[in-house]
Protein backbone atom coordinates (compact mmCIF):
# COMPACT_ATOMS: atom_id res chain seq x y z
CA UNK A 1 0.00 0.00 0.00
CA UNK A 2 1.49 3.50 -1.04
CA UNK A 3 1.32 6.45 1.44
CA UNK A 4 -0.67 8.22 -0.43
CA UNK A 5 -3.29 5.07 -0.29
CA UNK A 6 -2.75 4.90 3.86
CA UNK A 7 -4.28 8.11 4.11
CA UNK A 8 -6.77 7.61 1.81
CA UNK A 9 -7.85 4.34 3.45
CA UNK A 10 -7.45 6.06 7.06
CA UNK A 11 -9.27 9.15 6.45
CA UNK A 12 -12.52 6.87 4.87
CA UNK A 13 -12.46 4.72 8.24
CA UNK A 14 -11.87 7.81 10.06
CA UNK A 15 -14.90 9.93 8.12
CA UNK A 16 -17.23 6.63 8.71
CA UNK A 17 -17.55 7.83 12.17
CA UNK A 18 -17.01 11.26 12.41
CA UNK A 19 -20.58 12.66 12.47
CA UNK A 20 -19.49 16.44 13.86
CA UNK A 21 -17.07 17.13 10.87
CA UNK A 22 -20.67 16.05 8.41
CA UNK A 23 -22.59 17.85 10.33
CA UNK A 24 -21.08 21.23 10.24
CA UNK A 25 -21.43 20.80 6.39
CA UNK A 26 -16.81 19.91 5.79
CA UNK A 27 -15.96 17.65 3.00
CA UNK A 28 -12.66 16.37 3.01
CA UNK A 29 -11.29 17.34 -0.69
CA UNK A 30 -7.75 15.64 -0.10
CA UNK A 31 -5.51 13.36 1.88
CA UNK A 32 -1.69 12.39 2.18
CA UNK A 33 0.90 11.38 4.20
CA UNK A 34 0.93 14.14 6.50
CA UNK A 35 -1.64 16.47 4.78
CA UNK A 36 -5.14 16.82 4.56
CA UNK A 37 -6.96 19.77 2.32
CA UNK A 38 -11.09 20.01 3.78
CA UNK A 39 -13.65 22.42 2.86
CA UNK A 40 -16.69 23.84 4.31
CA UNK A 41 -19.44 26.48 2.51
CA UNK A 42 -20.33 29.59 5.22
CA UNK A 43 -23.94 28.84 6.27
CA UNK A 44 -26.41 31.13 7.62
CA UNK A 45 -26.07 29.02 10.72
CA UNK A 46 -21.90 29.64 11.16
CA UNK A 47 -22.71 32.82 11.48
CA UNK A 48 -22.58 34.67 14.65
CA UNK A 49 -24.13 37.65 16.25
CA UNK A 50 -21.60 39.94 14.23
CA UNK A 51 -23.10 38.50 10.56
CA UNK A 52 -19.72 36.84 10.30
CA UNK A 53 -18.58 33.15 10.32
CA UNK A 54 -18.41 31.96 13.88
CA UNK A 55 -14.49 31.68 15.47
CA UNK A 56 -15.65 28.32 16.31
CA UNK A 57 -16.35 26.94 13.14
CA UNK A 58 -13.24 28.17 11.55
CA UNK A 59 -11.24 26.86 14.34
CA UNK A 60 -13.37 23.33 13.42
CA UNK A 61 -12.57 23.15 10.25
CA UNK A 62 -9.10 23.89 11.22
CA UNK A 63 -8.64 20.87 13.58
CA UNK A 64 -10.59 18.35 11.18
CA UNK A 65 -7.69 18.74 8.96
CA UNK A 66 -4.93 18.86 11.38
CA UNK A 67 -7.41 15.24 12.61
CA UNK A 68 -6.78 14.00 8.86
CA UNK A 69 -3.42 14.93 8.57
CA UNK A 70 -2.33 13.39 11.81
CA UNK A 71 -3.94 9.81 11.54
CA UNK A 72 -2.80 9.86 7.88
CA UNK A 73 -0.50 7.12 8.60
CA UNK A 74 -3.16 4.85 10.13
CA UNK A 75 -1.72 5.62 13.73
CA UNK A 76 -4.35 6.47 16.21
CA UNK A 77 -3.57 10.07 16.91
CA UNK A 78 -5.07 12.53 19.04
CA UNK A 79 -4.27 16.43 19.92
CA UNK A 80 -2.12 17.62 22.46
CA UNK A 81 -2.41 21.15 22.41
CA UNK A 82 -3.41 23.89 19.40
CA UNK A 83 -3.41 27.23 18.99
CA UNK A 84 -5.72 29.69 16.08
CA UNK A 85 -4.63 33.06 15.41
CA UNK A 86 -7.44 35.00 13.35
CA UNK A 87 -6.41 37.28 10.27
CA UNK A 88 -9.80 37.96 8.39
CA UNK A 89 -13.15 37.59 8.82
CA UNK A 90 -15.50 35.07 6.84
CA UNK A 91 -18.86 35.75 5.11
CA UNK A 92 -22.07 33.49 4.57
CA UNK A 93 -21.38 32.07 1.00
CA UNK A 94 -17.48 32.07 1.19
CA UNK A 95 -15.96 28.46 0.76
CA UNK A 96 -13.50 27.54 3.29
CA UNK A 97 -10.48 25.74 2.48
CA UNK A 98 -8.40 24.04 5.36
CA UNK A 99 -4.89 23.13 4.32
CA UNK A 100 -3.03 20.97 7.14
CA UNK A 101 0.84 20.30 6.37
CA UNK A 102 3.01 18.35 8.73
CA UNK A 103 5.94 20.90 10.34
CA UNK A 104 7.70 17.69 12.57
CA UNK A 105 6.73 13.93 13.42
CA UNK A 106 9.36 12.53 15.99
CA UNK A 107 8.49 9.52 17.65
CA UNK A 108 5.04 9.85 19.40
CA UNK A 109 4.78 13.97 18.79
CA UNK A 110 4.00 15.71 15.90
CA UNK A 111 3.69 19.33 15.10
CA UNK A 112 0.86 20.93 12.03
CA UNK A 113 -0.44 23.86 10.71
CA UNK A 114 -3.12 24.76 9.01
CA UNK A 115 -3.90 27.88 7.04
CA UNK A 116 -7.83 28.51 6.26
CA UNK A 117 -8.46 30.45 3.16
CA UNK A 118 -11.55 31.78 1.24
CA UNK A 119 -11.97 31.04 -2.06
CA UNK A 120 -10.42 34.16 -3.01
CA UNK A 121 -7.00 33.27 -1.21
CA UNK A 122 -7.74 35.35 1.68
CA UNK A 123 -6.38 34.32 4.49
CA UNK A 124 -8.95 33.54 7.65
CA UNK A 125 -6.71 31.81 9.87
CA UNK A 126 -3.50 30.73 10.76
CA UNK A 127 -3.43 27.13 13.10
CA UNK A 128 -0.56 25.66 14.59
CA UNK A 129 -1.40 21.65 16.70
CA UNK A 130 0.49 19.07 18.25
CA UNK A 131 -0.81 16.09 17.89
CA UNK A 132 0.11 12.81 20.36
CA UNK A 133 -0.06 9.39 19.07
CA UNK A 134 -1.97 6.93 20.86
CA UNK A 135 -2.66 3.12 20.75
CA UNK A 136 -4.84 1.34 17.88
CA UNK A 137 -4.48 1.75 14.45
CA UNK A 138 -7.76 3.00 12.42
CA UNK A 139 -8.02 0.30 10.37
CA UNK A 140 -6.49 -3.71 9.90
CA UNK A 141 -3.88 -4.00 7.74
Amino acid sequence: MTPKERAQKSAAAMWADDRASAWLGMSIDEVDEGTAILSLTVQDHHCNGLGICHGGITFALADSAFAFACNSRNQSTVAQHNSITYIAPAQQGDVLTATAKEVSLTGRSGVYDVTVTTQTSTVVAEFRGGSRSIRGMLFEE
